[in-house]
């Protein structure tokens, strides 16, 4: 469904029938919820063709313009622009979702609707200006990630026109300005010289990512701890390789008592969530593991979908509740035949950490091999080196015995 998201267009007029706001924009979401297995899953949430926007206002020097959108059964979404003599800006964005709507929230614990609450950080735009922003941006407050894309809207549209004036988002403005060739009256000829081709070298290849640290927090009592590098390897036309930033990374998620949720958003247009399951839930002995993989990834020049899988089938980094599991060795998940995940120098704990310290850890095979496999070698050269030593003795024994019988 996440390829399904449509379009939104609203367009108000005031009581001349002469257009007072234009809006045209693109948008999802991404929302965890708790199941009745006291499970979180996480889903995609598209906007349907049929969005209607009854409610909305225009506004005016005293009143804030309102653009309200209806969709689905029982879903709602607005957002408050206020203006001053110079400028408008986006204000408040309200969001209700409904868990009654079962085709999109199977199984849901909680029965209702569901309102957040967010800010908008978007710069005021000046009044004579339309906002324009194709690269996809991201809202997070609770449990609710709301992406945007290709964005264009003007509030408070003075006589009745749109303006053609941009003002464009910073995710929009080019990092460096193009080069200019020079004009004919500043150019030289230059003689003409056969130059040879240079040499064709090997793409570089992409460095391992840097490791992040990342932590929820319940009340004031950090919940989850993971250090992590991670690496997509989208498969399109070429091999696509993106390491995450963990300098631009922002951590949310959720801490339950049998099932937890870690999902970063790198900014660059990058999802990734990991759901961890306790199993085992009424012995003596439990265990916890990896359940679930999501990856949503965008492309960050014009917020088309480049790819998005789940996979919730995954039994991996299996240990001990209320230990912590470490791998320093690179991991591969299969999240899809498009999508994987490498992890680096991953140690993480999802459940019972006390005192923002990581338990003690359960490693993996691989490290374990590794450190099985150290001894053995330091060994096996101890002993080679007795070998020698003892060679040595015995022909040096044997020279001394040969001179004396020469004597």
């Amino acid at each position: 469904g996440f390829f399904q998201s449509h379009a939104v267009e609203v367009e108000l007029k005031d009581a001349s029938n002469a257009t007072c706001l234009y809006a045209n924009w693109m948008m999802k979401f991404l929302i965890t919820y708790e199941t009745n297995s006291s499970d979180y899953k996480t889903i995609t949430m598209d906007l349907p063709s049929n969005v209607t926007h009854n409610g909305s206002v225009c506004g005016s020097d005293t009143q804030p313009a309102l653009v309200a959108l209806q969709f689905g059964e029982g879903h709602s979404w607005t957002v408050n622009t206020t203006k001053n003599n110079e400028s408008y800006w986006a204000d408040m964005i309200t969001f209700t979702y409904n868990t009654n709507d079962t085709a999109v929230f199977p199984d849901a614990k909680r029965k209702g609707p569901v309102t957040i609450v967010a800010k908008d950080n978007t710069p005021p735009v000046q009044l004579n200006k339309v906002y324009v922003c194709h690269n996809p941006d991201f809202i997070e407050a609770e449990n609710v990630t709301q992406i945007f894309w290709n964005v264009t809207v003007q509030a408070f549209v003075q006589n009745g026109t749109v303006s053609k004036k941009e003002f464009r988002c910073r995710a929009d403005t080019p990092t460096a300005a193009p080069t200019v060739p020079p004009t004919i009256a500043n150019a030289t000829t230059a003689p003409t010289t056969t130059v040879s081709p240079p040499p064709t070298t090997p793409p570089k290849p992409v460095e391992n990512p840097d490791i992040g640290n990342y932590s929820l927090k319940s009340g004031n009592k950090t919940c989850f701890l993971a250090t992590v590098g991670l690496q997509l390897n989208v498969s399109q036309d070429k091999p696509l390789l993106i390491n995450i930033n963990p300098k631009t990374t922002i951590a949310d998620g959720a801490c339950g008592n049998t099932t937890a949720t870690l999902k970063l958003n790198d900014r660059n247009s990058s999802l990734i969530a990991f759901t961890f399951i306790v199993k085992n839930t009424s012995a003596n002995v439990q265990k916890f593991y990896l359940k679930e993989v999501n990856v949503t990834l965008l492309n960050h020049l014009n917020g088309s979908v480049i790819s998005s899988a789940d996979n919730s089938n995954f039994s991996q980094w299996d240990t001990f509740l209320g230990s912590s599991y470490m791998c320093r060795k690179e991991q591969t998940l299969e999240i899809s035949e498009d999508i994987q995940v490498h992890t680096f120098n991953l140690w993480i704990q999802p459940f019972l950490v006390v005192e923002n310290k990581f338990a003690t850890a359960q490693e993996c095979i691989a490290d374990s091999d590794l450190n099985f496999l150290i001894p053995i070698a330091v060994g096996m050269a101890l002993g080679f080196l007795i070998i020698l030593v003892f060679i040595s003795y015995l022909i040096g024994r044997r020279k001394s015995r040969t001179g004396y019988q020469s004597v």
